[in-house]
């Protein structure tokens, strides 16, 4: 809690566009949300909103962060009540404060309030209470309500929200600490609660920018071509705040954006080890091992090839071994213990209360998120490091590593790999209507593209498929991109093959999707027309040359194991090594994660950046092509 509080009276010390001052306040026994809200005419809400931890219970001598802002301050009927009298309440067997707060109709903490013993003690059978005796008087009274709530409109993605009430991103996000990457329509968020004249409009004559790190003014005139003073004309109130990172700027919509998307440069961490001492790791993965019938190899075998689960796990683990063997010739020693989570919530809770993780320096798993999210919310107290190795975790607690860049990041990647290409180019969107949510995201990032979508049967059913002369005539001389929204493998044939036969002298078609998913790698498809139109995709890794003997792992793995290894065993050596490499340069995981910090090994890199009021997520994407039947990386 104390970190908690730390992170948010550092990053609020800066909110200046919807708050003016922050207070803090601490907690004295008897106090609660309630109580402490009306002494500084603020909501509960408000409290909760600017600290999550207060919503499971507030102890006494817990440091709050008060709000105070610039808002309505319109006057509302409240019953307040008053006490005026007791009544004394001796305890009989078996009675609980429960049972004796539905007996009086009086709440549990009024009990408390007026018995201040029962804070620390237990309620003992012969013990005699007061009850309070209440009546309510309903008077006016004026509430700060700083935060109010908003429903998304269609379209409206994180920048609009935080534009349109004159926040910053980061402001946002720290405002909904459960929010996810994307926003959906109709979906209910907390903002500051300005009045209605106060929100801002965005003007589709104008484009928009987000403040990024350590951005300054000097870097935004070079990067986008606006002067300091054009930016304080066009965004009010720019002067008196001053950038910061997240915010939304309003810019003219001839800007041409020029944006960097090249890496950091990796980071070796190998040349940095300075924290040998033996790291203890837990692997918790879904072996299922009591399904297995050990004494039958053959019987083993076949339930490794049907049983998904156990195959990855087991491929992941072998991964891990070689990552730990490799940090020993480091000089880093590992106390590896494994659990066997079965994919089961009851078998979790089982090894989370028979075994002591305080002392751990990370656990990789579960691979199931609800299962990580309980393993997280468990190890959370004692700060211990949660790896998510595959899937994204439901709740991003502050413990939590998603290892896997979201969605939302490989889409952005992508978007921003096509624009930091200064050539002239013409756009094209083809989806289906599946994929509309993408579509129009593009279609609002290249607002010149051209838009098609799939056909409907004469049911109004999607049929999956364009026609020829929708597509012959849209393509111009030069550099054509085209990307293809679709998970039917049917119409992503049928539009793969048909831009393929429209490549002529003087047109360049070039394949883009921000999804490359299975309907991609069908049958159907023609690797030849892919790497005709030189298929470009975001992908969370990059794929090995196996056959190459020039990879250390890849040959220690062959004749460990006589096969090559796959994706889940390079993801296996990729992670733990990196975890190993972290945890041995610092003096913890958090603090060897910072987002200046980029590693790459086979097949994965890591860059970590930390979300207010989480976890931590790695940004680190790779944008692939199909170059001559192979897959490289794009450079």
């Amino acid at each position: 809690m104390k970190k908690v509080i730390l992170i948010i009276i550092i990053l609020f010390c800066s909110f200046s566009v919807f708050a003016q001052d922050f207070k803090t306040h601490k907690v004295k026994d008897g106090e609660t949300i309630e109580s402490i809200a009306k002494l500084y005419l603020v909501t509960p809400f408000d409290i909760l909103a600017l600290n999550p931890d207060a919503k499971t219970s507030v102890k006494p001598d817990t440091v709050l962060i008060i709000p105070t802002t610039r808002v309505k301050n319109e006057p509302v009927n409240e019953p307040v009540k008053e006490v005026i009298g007791y009544k004394k309440h001796r305890v009989k067997r078996k009675e609980t404060l429960y049972s004796i707060s539905k007996q009086y109709s009086v709440e549990i903490d009024d009990i408390k309030k007026h018995n201040r013993r029962l804070y620390s003690e237990d309620l003992r059978k012969g013990d005699k209470i007061q009850i309070p005796k209440y009546k309510t008087i309903v008077s006016k009274v004026s509430l700060n309500n700083t935060i109010k709530k908003y429903t998304v409109l269609p379209k409206e993605g994180k920048w609009r929200v935080a534009y349109k009430f004159g926040i910053t991103v980061p402001q946002l996000e720290a405002l909904n600490p459960d929010l996810a990457d994307v926003l959906q329509p109709g979906q209910v968020v907390n903002v500051p609660n300005i009045s209605n004249n106060e929100e801002k409009t965005v003007e589709e004559n104008y484009s928009y920018y987000t403040v990024l790190k350590s951005e300054g003014y000097m870097a935004l005139d070079r990067k986008l071509g606006v002067s300091q003073e054009q930016l304080e004309t066009l965004n009010p109130g720019l002067k008196e705040t001053g950038l910061k990172l997240g915010m939304v700027l309003k810019v003219p919509s001839d800007v041409k954006i020029v944006t960097n998307v090249e890496d950091l440069a990796n980071t070796n961490l190998t040349t940095n080890l300075k924290n040998l001492s033996q790291k203890k790791i837990a692997l918790m993965l879904p072996y299922r091992l009591h399904r297995v019938d050990v004494d039958s190899v053959q019987e083993a075998k076949k339930k490794i090839r049907k049983d998904a689960l156990l195959s990855i796990s087991l491929d992941f683990h072998a991964g891990a071994l070689m990552a730990i063997d490799s940090a020993k010739r480091l000089g880093i020693s590992t106390d590896l213990k494994v659990f066997d989570t079965r994919n089961q919530a009851a078998e979790v809770s089982n090894i989370l209360s028979a075994n002591d993780f305080t002392n751990y320096d990370a656990v990789i798993g579960p691979l199931v998120p609800k299962n990580l999210d309980r393993v997280a919310s468990e190890l959370k107290r004692d700060n211990v490091p949660v790896i998510s190795p595959f899937s994204m975790p439901t709740t991003l607690h502050e413990n939590v590593f998603q290892s896997v860049p979201s969605s939302e990041l490989l889409e952005d990647t992508i978007i921003k790999f096509v624009k930091s290409d200064s050539l002239p180019k013409h756009v094209v969107i083809i989806s289906d209507s599946k994929h509309k949510r993408i579509s129009d995201k593009l279609k609002t990032e290249f607002p010149d593209a051209k838009q098609i979508y799939s056909r409907k049967d004469k049911k109004g059913k999607e049929a999956y498929f364009i026609y020829q002369t929708e597509v012959e005539n849209i393509f111009k001389n030069g550099k054509n991109i085209v990307f293809l929204e679709t998970a039917n493998e049917g119409f992503a044939s049928n539009v793969i093959s048909m831009i393929n036969g429209l490549i002529m002298d003087g047109k360049e078609i070039f394949l883009f999707t921000t999804d490359k998913n299975r309907a991609f790698e069908g049958r159907e498809i023609s690797n030849y027309h892919l790497s005709n139109l030189k298929f470009h995709y975001p992908s969370v890794n990059k794929t090995a040359d196996i056959g190459s003997s020039k990879n250390a792992f890849i040959r220690a793995y062959r004749r460990e194991y006589n096969v090559s290894p796959n994706k889940y065993a390079v993801r296996g050596f990729d992670l733990t090594l990196d975890l190993l490499l972290r945890l041995s340069s610092n003096d913890d995981l958090y603090t060897a994660s910072s987002s200046d910090i980029e590693t790459e090994y086979v097949e994965n890199k890591f860059r970590y950046s930390k979300k207010m009021f989480g976890g931590f997520y790695n940004e680190a994407v790779y944008v692939v092509k199909f170059d001559n039947l192979t897959i490289v990386e794009a450079k």
